[in-house]
């Protein structure tokens, strides 16, 4: 080693002491645990938590956009008294959406065809998705009937 020049001392040095890093990194990053040791419920607790979050968000973008036109009481009612019907339609049309692209066309060209049929339609559209909204948030479950 005597014969070599310093660069290529700390040529090699440096990357022994790159190697090393890794392969520690990479060593603890797969004995890094979970909640649990069974890395199937590990992957359930982490698919739960982001669909949960993802009700929250959906919830609250909705909800959002809901008291640009109502009192925020109202727009709470409007969200929560979604029927099944129409909950299960919405996630159906996302998920085909999302999975294709034939059906991303079908929703959006559909959505499309919707958007175009309300704008014709001027105020009768409005006012029959006035009256919706209001049936909707009636059938909200009431502060009473709501678990604490």
């Amino acid at each position: 080693m005597a014969g070599r020049n310093i660069t290529t001392r700390l040529t090699d040095g440096g990357a022994r002491g790159i190697r090393r890093a890794y392969r520690t990194a990479r060593g603890t990053a797969n004995t890094v645990p979970g909640p649990s040791t069974n890395p199937a419920t590990n992957l359930l607790i982490t698919d739960i938590a982001m669909r949960g979050a993802t009700l929250l968000f959906r919830r609250a973008m909705q909800q959002g956009m809901l008291r640009m036109r109502f009192d925020p009481e109202k727009a709470r009612e409007i969200v929560q008294g979604r029927s099944l019907r129409q909950t299960l339609v919405s996630a159906a049309a996302s998920r085909m959406a999302m999975h294709s692209v034939p059906g991303f066309l079908l929703v959006s060209s559909g959505l499309l065809a919707k958007t175009v049929i309300d704008r014709s339609q001027g105020r009768r559209a409005r006012h029959k998705g006035e009256r919706e909204l209001a049936e909707q948030a009636a059938r909200a479950p009431k502060d009473s009937d709501q678990p604490n």
